[in-house]
């Protein structure tokens, strides 16, 4: 019987979440649904030290904003939990003792400033690593090094101590990564890692492949950033036992600066004013507020799509996808190895892509509360004509407001350029017969605005270059736009007139 696809995201709540691991569980995501399996979320607190309130509904919010929402973990229940780690600390002490009883693991009694004299020494030896390992152990205080008599009274006396991985030397540990091929590592280049710390909390190590067993994950897919952990994890699933249900393993690439030097951090967003954060966020312990996707403008579906496409192809010349889309084309296999530029100059492409391919009414009913918060009345018809005619020419939903002012008010000032090339007697003049004719008209439209202003045009014996510019001055003050006949359409005869009548006064 094949195995169920299960796959987990397990971020640490430390803060918001970076869109880096925003790419992680959106590929999780895809590979799950891609194989009818199941999407968890998992909170690995067990650094209680770095813990941030409210990361946990962070993550949440996200994923609902996205659309990418988990089957199981922390705030979506299941049958595996509890999904946070602080709460499953039992499980891992049974695990660690096991690993003690059987020789595989041994208790550490040192303190800071004995492990400090310890990397000093092997610093002036110029060892190749100042760490704890099958050699150094043996002249340090641990089980290994002590009589059990001296442990037994350590531990009785309550002396504080770690837990380490018992790593013999000269082993090959070896895993298949889907990603990256085969890969191999000897043991002697691997330290024995604290398991347990010294305030009975797990390291990342031992919970996540305790975890991972008994949430039966099928496919651990991270990023790269976890590639040297990985052999050490392998050793931990042959000790405790577990190698035939391991895990395969894909490491991700990692997200580069926008100039390919370096991994995408928020310092370098900050400096090129970009978002690096899905949603706004204000650290509660610093009150440090940064900027968010969500906030700026982006579309959710443009951001999965974006995402999706900075370390994975799907092979042929498309580029925007549905979530839908995305799910049926995805595949690990079509996972670059190298790192992925954060361009976002392509976000906003993909961004201006889904405004364009909005439904108007669905753009019109942000663009209404929008309208709210500046205090400017709109019926829900204007705002769905205007969103239509706006929405080639916008990259963010805001500038149907920033760049379609002129639907509510008529202009102040008027374009220079445009004036100083277009605006002149014979314009105004037949601008001024237009009005008048508009005024003998009836049920306004676009078709009724541009066959009036041919006829006034065919009378003049002129064609519409010599005027259009200038009419367009007139009634947005602006030398470029949408359709102008349906700018006017929009605003009625009325109004119209008005403007017209306004920039005869005033040019």
């Amino acid at each position: 019987m094949e195995k169920e696809v299960r796959v987990r995201f397990a971020p640490s709540p430390t803060g918001a979440l970076h869109i880096g691991g925003v790419r992680t569980a959106l590929y999780n995501y895809l590979f799950a649904k891609k194989n009818n399996g199941k999407f968890i979320l998992r909170i690995e607190d067990t650094d209680q030290a770095r813990f941030v309130p409210g990361t946990e509904n962070y993550i949440s919010e996200t994923f609902k904003w996205l659309g990418i929402e988990p089957d199981e973990g922390v705030n979506y229940g299941g049958d595996f939990g509890p999904y946070k780690q602080s709460e499953r600390k039992e499980l891992y002490k049974k695990y660690a003792q096991q690993l003690i009883d059987e020789g595989m693991a041994y208790y550490a009694f040192d303190t800071p400033e004995e492990l400090d004299a310890m990397r000093q020494r092997l610093k002036e030896a110029r060892a190749d690593n100042q760490v704890y390992d099958s050699l150094s152990r043996n002249s340090m205080r641990n089980s290994l090094t002590l009589m059990q008599s001296e442990v037994d009274g350590l531990l009785e006396k309550g002396m504080p101590y770690v837990i380490r991985l018992k790593v013999d030397r000269n082993q090959e540990v070896s895993l298949n990564d889907m990603i990256r091929g085969e890969v191999k590592v000897n043991s002697n280049n691997i330290d024995d890692k604290v398991l347990m710390k010294s305030d009975g909390m797990p390291t990342y190590h031992l919970a996540n492949v305790v975890d991972d067993h008994h949430m039966k994950i099928s496919h651990v897919i991270r990023g790269e950033e976890w590639l040297p952990s990985a052999p050490l994890h392998v050793l931990l699933y042959q000790y405790l036992g577990w190698a035939d249900t391991m895990p395969q393993f894909a490491h991700l690439p990692l997200l580069l600066k926008p100039d390919g030097n370096g991994k995408l951090s928020k310092r370098d967003a900050d400096k090129h004013g970009y978002p690096v954060f899905p949603l706004d966020w204000k650290d509660p312990k610093t009150n440090e507020k940064s900027i968010g996707f969500r906030e700026q403008g982006y579309l959710p579906e443009a951001i999965t799509n974006f995402l999706a496409m900075l370390g994975w192809n799907p092979g042929t010349e498309q580029e925007l996808f549905t979530l839908g889309e995305l799910i049926d084309y995805f595949s690990i296999d079509r996972i670059n190895k190298s790192g992925a530029k954060f361009d976002i100059e392509k976000g906003k492409w993909f961004n201006q892509q889904y405004v364009k391919n909005s439904d108007d009414e669905l753009l019109a009913h942000g663009f209404l509360k929008l309208l709210e918060t500046e205090g400017v009345a709109c019926t829900k018809d204007k705002a769905v004509a205007v969103c239509g005619l706006l929405k080639e020419r916008v990259t963010f939903p805001h500038e149907f407001w920033t760049s379609g002012q002129y639907f509510f008010y008529p202009p102040k000032e008027y374009d220079a350029k445009v004036i100083k090339k277009k605006w002149n007697d014979e314009a105004k003049f037949i601008l001024g017969d237009y009005k008048e004719a508009l005024k003998t008209t009836d049920t306004f439209t676009k078709e009724l605005a541009l066959n009036t202003l041919n006829t006034v045009l065919e009378k003049h014996g002129v064609g519409l270059g010599k005027v259009m510019a200038a009419l367009r001055v007139a009634i947005t003050g602006l030398g470029g736009g949408p359709d102008l006949m349906g700018i006017m359409a929009v605003l009625g005869k009325n109004e119209i007139i008005n403007r017209i009548e306004n920039a005869l006064t005033k040019i």
